[in-house]
């Protein structure tokens, strides 16, 4: 079994989902209130969404603390597999909150639309999508160094909340503009159609997260994984004359599973467990991704009945 000891350090990972709970309390909060000065729905959701995805942040924040802590006799596999449970129920969240928000923005426009303080509005729209923007770029330029899937999707969320931002800027500019026009009258109409548009398009995002997470939790092996292992063990039967193999593997949050059974001709009987750990070098190297996040393991037998 291919296991390095040392702690993955997620002390980096942990400093970056701190500073963004603290920045997505700050847009939950504004948002908010400032929906409920300008009477605008559509900003109401962008506070709540960041209300919720500050909550789902501190979720993230507790999982890569428990992926930094040593394996225990309990969990001698590690925590590997909270990640994607993480992952599935902060998607399900959001597709909650979409669903319900686009319900709201189609009563919205079925009760004749509602009256809105332009002025305020734009003032949030501008100085939060410039916030969010901002937050984006910086953690996507960070994640390229730590890899980080809670941070992945953190970022995900920060660039949903920008677009959420600047689709509402560009409603409400488009607004301003028809004040003094015979269109004047559509103006209330304006935040529930904008509303509804963003949650129409926001929506598949955390349903592939969830997809890709439950996908992990239930243990499904990804087809190129697969594929790689396969060709790897292909390739050695045909140099070593292996009568059979059989592999298993499977990806848990940034945690890989591999395990490898190879049935070896009675040629190799005395070949040693030098020669033996020389073809482990080999197949882990062709499999890549060395680290302490994999685990590999690789058997050796004559008995096909350990297959």
């Amino acid at each position: 079994m291919d296991i390095q000891q040392k702690p993955h350090s997620t002390e980096i990972e942990q400093k970056i989902l701190r500073r963004s709970i603290f920045c997505t309390l700050f847009i939950a909060s504004s948002g908010i209130v400032f929906g409920i000065i300008c009477g605008s729905m559509s900003i109401i959701f962008d506070g709540m969404f960041s209300a919720l995805d500050a909550g789902m942040c501190s979720l993230s924040l507790l999982v890569s603390r428990l992926l930094g802590q040593p394996h225990s006799r309990r969990f001698q596999y590690g925590f590997w597999h909270v990640e994607p449970l993480v992952l599935a129920f902060n998607g399900s969240l959001l597709t909650l909150l979409c669903l319900y928000a686009f319900v709201n923005a189609v009563k919205g426009i079925a009760d004749g639309g509602r009256e809105l303080e332009l002025g305020w509005a734009i003032v949030y729209a501008v100085t939060i999508s410039i916030f969010c923007f901002t937050l984006y770029f910086k953690q996507r330029r960070l994640n390229k160094k730590v890899e980080s899937e809670l941070i992945a999707l953190d970022t995900k969320s920060w660039l949903m909340s920008a677009c959420i931002s600047s689709a509402l800027l560009v409603a409400f500019i488009i607004s301003w503009f028809l004040e003094g026009t015979r269109y004047e009258h559509l103006n209330v109409y304006t935040d529930p159609f904008a509303l509804a548009v963003l949650t129409l398009v926001l929506i598949p995002v955390p349903i592939k997260t969830v997809k890709s997470a439950l996908s992990e939790v239930l243990q499904m092996t990804p087809d190129s994984l697969d594929n790689k292992i396969e060709s790897v063990m292909a390739q050695l039967r045909l140099e070593y004359g292996f009568q059979d193999y059989s592999n298993y593997a499977t990806r848990m949050g940034r945690g890989l599973f591999i395990e490898i059974h190879i049935v070896v001709p009675e040629n190799m009987e005395n070949s040693g467990i030098h020669k033996f750990d020389q073809i482990r070098d080999r197949i882990a190297e062709a499999i890549g991704e060395e680290g302490p996040d994999r685990w590999l393991t690789i058997s050796f037998t004559q008995d096909p009945k350990w297959l």
